[in-house]
């Protein structure tokens, strides 16, 4: 590591730390597991930069880990090898927007909410919102998708294009700016999701959205998790438009209230949100409302005004800081999982019938539009009997997803978390993904102990 280091810094000067603080910061996300410093963090600030550092650590068979801003849920920021952590954050330039073609080309250190602010006066926004303040690489390395994916898709609809720094420090463009090629291999859509694991995203060539003319949220709630998820199977199987779906129960609501200062009554609630024109929003929100009714939803809640609506929508967003406040000191074992729609209210009723016996709180929320939903056990970090319950918590959890023909992740990704939960659901298909890897990294040099 010392000569790498005196090699790093005769490219990279002062923007190469081996400071102990440094190190730990970029030795963790927002996930549970141990933090694992790397041995040095570099901050590039072009794509040649990149490449230089990828080939000084090929060349001394030095571990890699792309870092973006850090909030990743299942261990893909931690360095478990040591090695260089290669932190993004300074490639911020937004390159190029095309507003008649509604796509732009930025660099991977963009944070998402920069973006939507540089769009905003060209009447665009890049719809794709996990919700964390994330960069755009990093979104791309974790196939991200969020609280807008029920209408917009996710980050693999999204994505146009690429520019990657391979494990050999050479450098590849994928996609482009055609909203659709069958020229070759997809290698676009083979490096979202792959969690740094085959390279360092750079660049990204992202499609846009037009801002709606209206947008109208509220929330309603209802009298069981049941009732609300089967209100939501019906809005969809009836296809009314919506922009967001999101359900929180009645102990994410209550965590809410506290941490961001609502007064939403306790009970699972859905929080909705519609795009459009006026008159649209309104006949899709009248839909929606009935068929809530339908249901046994009441107490409509209406946020118009768009302070009201940033209000909800941040207090949704900071749901994980919430739970985590109903029990200071507490860290947050995060999962989420995705099923056909039809199983949805199964699921989730199987679910909260397992959380109703833990000994810890566990509030359950998501986006359940698309049949993702994600739950949280707020653990006392000393107590390993609590870590452990939890974890046998959510492998049934996982375990009960996979066999209603659902996924063990619908967008948090594998990293450290479900490596035997991907084993179990793509069979055979993990050892073709083992070949892919070692074909395009020989070495195993980038994000070592993650995903396999």
């Amino acid at each position: 590591m010392a000569e790498i280091v005196d090699a790093l810094r005769k490219v990279l000067g002062d923007r190469v730390s081996v400071s102990p603080a440094v190190r730990e910061q970029h030795g963790r996300g927002e996930s549970w597991h141990p933090t694992a410093p790397p041995d040095a963090v570099v901050f590039p600030e072009t794509t040649d930069d990149v490449a230089v550092v990828v080939k000084l650590c090929a060349a001394h068979k030095v571990p890699i880990v792309p870092f973006g801003a850090g909030t990743s849920l299942e261990g893909q920021v931690n360095a478990v090898r040591g090695g260089v952590c290669i932190d993004l954050s300074r490639m911020t330039k937004i390159v190029a927007v095309n507003a008649a073609d509604l796509d732009c080309t930025v660099e991977a250190g963009v944070l998402r909410g920069q973006l939507n602010a540089h769009l905003r006066d060209q009447g665009l926004f890049f719809p794709v919102d996990p919700g964390a303040e994330c960069t755009l690489g990093g979104m791309v390395a974790t196939r991200a998708s969020g609280t807008n994916a029920v209408r917009y898709g996710t980050m693999r609809e999204s994505v146009l294009g690429l520019t990657v720094v391979l494990p050999d420090g050479s450098v590849i463009k994928t996609g482009g700016r055609a909203r659709k090629s069958a020229a070759g291999y997809d290698l676009t859509r083979l490096m979202i999701g792959s969690e740094g694991t085959l390279g360092v995203v750079t660049e990204v060539t992202l499609r846009l959205a037009a801002i709606p003319e209206a947008t109208a949220a509220a929330t309603v709630g209802f009298g069981s998790v049941d009732a609300a998820v089967n209100a939501v199977i019906a809005v969809i199987q009836a296809a009314v438009p919506v922009a967001r779906i999101e359900l929180m129960d009645e102990v994410s609501v209550e965590a809410v209230n506290r941490y961001s200062k609502l007064s939403l009554p306790v009970r699972p609630t859905l929080f909705l949100e519609f795009h459009g024109t006026q008159a649209s929003v309104a006949e899709n929100a009248k839909a929606v409302g009935e068929i809530a009714a339908e249901h046994g939803g009441s107490g409509f809640q209406w946020a118009d005004q768009a302070e009201d609506r940033s209000k909800l929508w941040e207090a949704r967003h900071k749901a994980y800081y919430a739970g985590l406040a109903l029990r200071p000191g507490s860290k947050g074992l995060v999962t989420d999982v995705c099923v056909p729609i039809s199983r949805l209210a199964e699921c989730i009723a199987a679910t909260k019938a397992d959380l109703a016996k833990a000994s810890m709180p566990a509030p359950l929320l998501g986006h359940v539009g698309d049949g993702n939903f994600h739950v949280c056990f707020i653990i006392d970090p000393i107590k390993p009997d609590e870590l452990h319950e939890a974890e046998r918590l959510h492998d049934a959890m996982v375990e009960r997803a996979q066999a209603m023909g659902g996924t063990c992740t619908g967008e948090h990704g594998i990293g450290l978390g479900k490596i035997d939960h991907l084993r179990r659901e793509a069979g055979e298909g993990v050892a073709l993904m083992r070949k892919i890897k070692q074909a395009i990294d020989p070495l195993g040099l980038m994000n070592p102990g993650k995903m396999f």
